[in-house]
């Protein structure tokens, strides 16, 4: 439907080659005085009166100014919204830049290698208000609006040799979004515990020559599993780089810190990133959230050897409003069909939101 309905005598004017406006101007007398009786013109200004001038129509563009409305006034132009700028650094090392104008980790991730000149392929994960490998305040979907992100790129890379010994190795596996899967947690006293040369924040390259680069979490976590007991296999391990000042003992790094709960206060506001259309501002999760989304990550590490706040993070949004664990997973279906949950994992899902919304956890 035409943003300005447009009269009966359009199509008439538009035949004449006139415009809008010199329509109504070619229907005035074209003497400079009018007859009051109708009678024409009488060359006289005896009884005259002055043309009336034609009233100018309302066009997108035209304010309808001027003697015969040609007077334009330059259309009023939406005040932009503030772009959300972030500070970052490398977390080696490195000036403090300057970020915005992403929805993604993976945009994220390229306007960080802009801002320091590289490329974005370099980069392994990144910290949120800290630059050491600290696996509680990972980047995941979410971004405080006034946190410090510190980008942590490739160090070393070595093709590394292990037995496994037993079935579980201990790792748990996490990834950063972009391509590259990485050790969260290694497991006390397991197969990997007893090695010093493989770490928390180290990248899984390649297993027995097949590359993870692209991979996710759970896919490495699968490749892992499935690897035979009593044999030998490799793994190409690139380590974060790191600053002098961050190298510490292995055992002070295997275990993840607990997170400072006075961080997170009613009232922040977070940035949400989509895999999909644009970054959000949203309020602070709920505190059953909050801990219907621990319990879950939990299970994820017990039952798929994964770690993925933001993983968990979906499911409380898909489960949170739903009525029956069936509705939940039609919702799990539709949406993370890729994971190709068991029917258990769901149930126990189920039962973290509703236990967490009910005050039981």
């Amino acid at each position: 439907m035409p943003l300005f309905p447009k009269k009966k005598n359009e199509k008439k004017a538009k035949g004449l080659g006139l415009t809008e406006h010199e329509e109504e101007i070619a229907q005035a007398p074209e003497s400079p005085y009018v007859n009051q009786n109708g009678g024409g013109s009488s060359g006289t200004p005896h009884q005259a009166q002055p043309p009336r001038q034609a009233r100018p129509k309302a066009t997108p563009g035209n304010s309808g100014g001027g003697v015969y409305g040609t007077a334009e006034v330059p259309p009023q132009v939406p005040k932009k919204q503030s772009e959300l700028v972030f500070h970052t650094q490398l977390a080696h090392g490195s000036p403090t830049g300057k970020i915005r104008g992403f929805t993604n980790v993976r945009e994220l991730y390229e306007k960080i290698g802009e801002a320091f000149g590289m490329s974005s392929k370099k980069i392994l994960f990144c910290t949120l208000n800290t630059h050491i490998v600290d696996m509680t305040r990972l980047l995941g979907g979410q971004i405080g609006l006034e946190d410090f992100i510190f980008a942590h790129i490739k160090g070393q890379t070595d093709e590394l040799t292990f037995h496994k010994s037993e079935q579980a190795l201990g790792l748990t596996i996490t990834d950063n979004g972009a391509g590259y899967a990485f050790i969260k947690r290694i497991k006390e006293n397991s197969v990997m515990d007893k090695d010093d040369r493989i770490n928390v924040g180290d990248h899984i390259e390649a297993i027995n020559g097949q590359t993870m680069v692209g991979a996710r979490h759970f896919e490495v976590a699968q490749a892992l599993k499935k690897l035979p007991v009593s044999q030998n296999f490799t793994m190409v391990i690139t380590q974060p780089l790191k600053a002098f000042t961050q190298i510490q003992p292995r055992s002070a790094a295997k275990v993840a810190t607990a997170p400072n709960d006075d961080k997170v206060k009613t009232g922040k506001e977070t940035l949400r990133l989509r895999s999909t259309g644009q970054a959000r501002v949203e309020a602070i999760p709920l505190e059953w959230e909050t801990r219907a989304v621990k319990r879950i990550d939990d299970l994820l590490e017990s039952f798929m050897g994964i770690r993925d706040e933001e993983l968990a993070g979906t499911m409380v949004d898909l489960g949170k409003d739903k009525k029956s664990p069936i509705d939940f997973q039609t919702a799990l279906d539709q949406q993370l069909g890729d994971f190709a949950f068991p029917d258990d994992i769901i149930f126990d899902i189920w039962g973290a939101i509703t236990d967490a919304r009910a005050g039981r956890i």
